[in-house]
């Protein structure tokens, strides 16, 4: 496991690295950015004590790598969603939309893991009601967080919020982000299931 972490963590440098050179906005990209920056010391210091699975940390580096490119480029001006805008002929760019499916679909699988292992909940079904919950949560945590940006910062937060003047762009990031878990939890249980066994066993006896 610890060549798999490191792979991963190769391939995270040479992103981030990249998504800082030039960056659109300095501001901008501090902002989309720092939740890595949160994140990485987090999963240093629980890499021993309490290791995740390599899905886990698979959708983890996926996360924030959609992060740093949106930092990069600014979410509204990413050039794959420009030219999907455009030759689907949308009205915004909508990478921001990605960004927060992900943001539903990669905290599902370590919330369920974490549930899971812990023995917080027993119940297949209220496992999905609070891994959808634990989600949500942190949508609008993340939601309110931009506002509080937008307060403090006026329309200097315009391309971090990056609403496109779509005034129901709140809205829309909750509702990608309510997909997010759910698909994951359709599409990944059983695959993250078959990785927990081990883990989940070595969890229980510590």
């Amino acid at each position: 496991m610890k060549r798999f972490q490191l792979a991963l963590l190769a391939i995270l440098g040479a992103v981030l690295v990249w998504s800082g050179i030039d960056a659109a906005s300095r501001s901008t990209w501090w902002l989309e950015a720092f939740p890595v920056f949160i994140a990485l010391p987090i999963l240093f210091w629980t890499a021993r004590s309490f290791p995740l699975t390599r899905l886990a940390y698979v959708l983890i580096t996926y996360h924030a790598v959609i992060l740093l490119v949106g930092a990069h480029y600014t979410y509204e001006h990413v050039p794959l969603f420009n030219w999907v805008r455009d030759y689907f002929h949308l009205r915004r760019n909508d990478y921001d939309r990605l960004g927060h499916l992900t943001q539903g679909f990669v905290p599902a699988i370590i919330a369920r893991e974490t549930l899971i292992r812990h023995r917080v909940v027993l119940s297949s079904g209220w496992l999905a009601f609070f891994v959808m919950c634990i989600c949500m949560a942190i949508s609008a945590c993340y939601e309110l967080m931009e506002w509080a940006t937008a307060v403090m910062l006026g329309s200097g937060a315009d391309q971090f919020l990056g609403t496109q003047g779509d005034p129901f762009d709140t809205q829309w990031d909750m509702f990608c982000c309510l997909i997010g878990p759910s698909a994951a939890l359709l599409l990944l249980s059983k695959l993250h299931d078959t990785e927990l066994r081990p883990l989940a066993a070595r969890t229980t006896n510590n």
